[in-house]
């Protein structure tokens, strides 16, 4: 006898194709395949964006737990290239640009101050801004160590019109001085920046483009900053 009709035979070769059960393999095969693309889209890596920019000055910008912070970080470089001065009137937030004056008002005691922003923060759940002691003091809240504040614009940084690359910082100046020979080697401007702490910070630059700025800190290693 023949090979039953819907049975393939002793070579594999069926009497009849499309079988239903190949029709849905092939449909999931298909479907693991459009996810598997998906999710590699989906995860893929963006590239940097632009810049922060501020909000109009004038506009209520959010509404959160204000932290404030001193020791051990004062003395130490906040993200803008700054020494950290917990005695001046600064704060810490996640997005707003360098430069930005915000009017903090802390909502349970009704105090109010201003504070540029300088250092990025807080990174914890639910708060919106590390302001410095001498913020906290002003606003009621060194006690309490949080408070709940409302934060509005009050003056937006001028544009960044170049950025530098801080390539090192060091105790010896020699050893700084021997950086800024490297850098002028590879064809790079440098100077030396000397603070008051005694180090002696190298920065490269300046660059017009903060992507040209970008990629001298990824080939020499170091901290991208607004002139």
């Amino acid at each position: 006898m023949g090979a039953p009709v819907g049975h393939r035979n002793g070579h594999g070769m069926g009497r009849r194709v499309g079988h239903p059960m190949g029709r849905r393999c092939a449909m999931a095969c298909l479907l693991v395949l459009w996810v598997s693309t998906g999710c590699s889209l989906l995860h893929r890596p963006q590239p940097p964006g632009p810049a922060p920019t501020a909000p109009e000055p004038g506009e209520w910008v959010e509404e959160g737990i204000a932290s404030w912070y001193g020791h051990p970080f004062h003395g130490r470089q906040t993200a803008s290239g700054e020494t950290y001065d917990m005695e001046a009137p600064t704060a810490a937030h996640q997005t707003l640009p360098f430069g930005t004056v915000v009017e903090v008002r802390n909502l349970d005691n009704g105090r109010m101050t201003e504070l540029e922003i300088n250092d990025r923060g807080p990174f914890v759940d639910d708060r919106i801004i590390d302001v410095s002691r001498w913020g906290a003091r002003e606003l009621g809240m060194l006690g309490p160590g949080l408070a709940r504040v409302r934060l509005r614009i009050l003056e937006s940084p001028e544009p960044v019109r170049c950025w530098r690359v801080q390539t090192g910082s060091f105790r010896e100046e020699a050893n700084a001085r021997a950086e800024v020979r490297r850098l002028e080697d590879a064809g790079l401007p440098a100077q030396i920046v000397s603070t008051a702490d005694g180090l002696h910070r190298v920065r490269a630059g300046p660059f017009q483009t903060r992507d040209r700025a970008r990629e001298v800190a990824s080939e020499r290693g170091g901290l991208v900053l607004a002139c």
